[in-house]
């Protein structure tokens, strides 16, 4: 039997104060909002629109599998429709986050990843859900290999190459601020790669971030990133000058994560002291920040953010 829709009431008074992984996606909210009742008929609607956007497709699924009850509306999803690889990739990356939460062991929800892959090989989705799993729990070689094959299907994937960062940046982090830490040379290796249009040319501010998440957490860096030389240096200067001159010049209205870049990009002008080119930021952010990187090390983001925002602006 289906298990029922969540309880309302409290839990929705408490949604409010949470940050929505939906981003501006309306029309996800809406699918959303209808598989939480039980009615997975929107999200096929809404995967079977989609098609082959790889970035939008794995960040519609990934949003959708976090619904505390998808993993039970994509099992009933698959025995009306046994054939459907949409509901077999619900299913593997519900089950992914089940197990992120304690709640699944990995080996199943691995297993579901392989599935959905021999399904559609061509999509990365699958594949992104494994390494998202795999970056929490997975050994260096595995999460490689496991990125890797996301790569092979769309080289610009933008969540996977955040997550490879985050994964890259937790490396040594008992040695110490390092200016040539690995984690800096595969975010350039990959902004230069990617073509001039791509939003990868983010991810060295995201690298950045990344590393002082890590570094701060050790002790190496102030729990206040504004109080911290980590944006101040030559190096750092370059990095925050050519995205947010790449923002000004391709800025992408339609990227599914492009609020995601344009939070991190707020914070490093933030943490720069770069009040002015803040302000832009926060006004295309509008009501839709992201818990990354306003939580880095361990603060609340919503007040962080708050903060951040009223200062730039000039309304605090």
């Amino acid at each position: 039997m289906s298990p029922p829709p969540p309880p309302l009431g409290r839990g929705r008074r408490r949604a409010a104060q949470v940050f929505d992984a939906a981003l501006d996606d309306a029309d996800l909210t809406a699918a959303r909002s209808a598989l939480a009742q039980g009615r997975w008929q929107a999200v096929r609607t809404l995967l079977a629109r989609t098609g082959d956007d790889w970035d939008r497709r794995g960040h519609r699924v990934t949003v959708l599998a976090e619904e505390p009850y998808c993993a039970a509306w994509a099992r009933d999803w698959l025995l009306a429709e046994p054939d459907s690889a949409d509901a077999a990739t619900l299913l593997a990356l519900a089950l992914v986050q089940r197990c992120l939460r304690g709640k699944e062991k990995p080996a199943r929800a691995r297993e579901a990843c392989a599935l959905a892959a021999a399904l559609v090989p061509e999509d990365p989705t699958p594949w992104l859900g494994l390494l998202q799993l795999e970056r929490e729990v997975g050994d260096d070689t595995v999460v490689v290999r496991t990125f890797e094959q996301v790569r092979a299907r769309h080289a610009e994937h933008h969540h996977a190459h955040h997550l490879m960062v985050a994964r890259l940046a937790e490396r040594r982090a008992d040695a110490g601020p390092d200016p040539l830490h690995e984690v800096y040379d595969f975010a350039s290796w990959a902004a230069e790669e990617a073509p001039a249009d791509s939003p990868i040319a983010v991810l060295p501010v995201v690298a950045h971030a990344e590393r002082y998440r890590v570094l701060a957490a050790a002790g190496f860096e102030p729990a206040d990133p504004a109080a911290s030389g980590h944006w101040t240096g030559r190096r750092a200067r370059q990095v925050m000058k050519a995205a947010f001159d790449w923002w000004l010049e391709w800025e992408h209205e339609g990227h599914p994560r492009r609020l995601v870049d344009l939070n991190f990009l707020a914070h490093a002008k933030v943490c720069e002291g770069r009040g002015a080119e803040a302000a832009a930021l926060f006004h295309r952010i509008g009501d839709h920040p992201t818990p990354a990187p306003w939580s880095y090390p361990d603060r609340d983001p919503h007040p962080a953010f708050r903060a951040a925002r009223d200062r730039a602006l000039g309304t605090g």
